[in-house]
C-alpha cells in the first residue's frame, strides 16, 4: 500500500457521470473532469514549529480537490493521485 508522507493525501478520483439528470448520455469528450475524490490514505501531518499539525481529513472522506492538483500514480492497476492537504478545498458531507 502507498503511505503518503508529511501532509500529503492519497486519493482516488470518483468516476464522471455518464448521463445528465435529464437522461442525456454524454460522450467521453464532453464529460467534465471529476473533482470529487475519496481519501484512501493520509500522511502523519506536517511539522510546524516542532509540533505535528493534525490532518483535516480522514480515510473514507469524500473531498473536492483543485482541478489540476497532485501527482497521478498507478499502483497495482488502480489510478490514484497524491495531493497536498492544501489542495483539498472541501469535505463533502452526506
Amino acid at each position: 500500500m502507498i503511505k503518503p508522507l508529511s501532509d500529503r493525501v492519497l486519493i482516488k478520483m470518483k468516476e464522471a457521470e455518464e448521463t445528465t439528470q435529464s437522461g442525456i448520455i454524454l460522450t467521453a469528450n464532453s464529460q467534465e473532469k471529476p473533482q470529487i475524490a475519496e481519501v484512501v490514505e493520509i500522511g502523519p501531518g506536517k511539522k510546524v514549529d516542532g509540533k505535528l499539525e493534525e490532518m483535516s481529513v480522514k480515510k473514507g472522506d469524500n473531498v473536492i480537490v483543485s482541478k489540476y492538483a497532485g501527482t497521478e500514480v498507478k499502483y497495482e492497476g488502480v489510478d490514484y493521485k497524491i495531493v497536498n492537504q492544501d489542495d483539498i478545498l472541501a469535505v463533502v458531507e452526506k
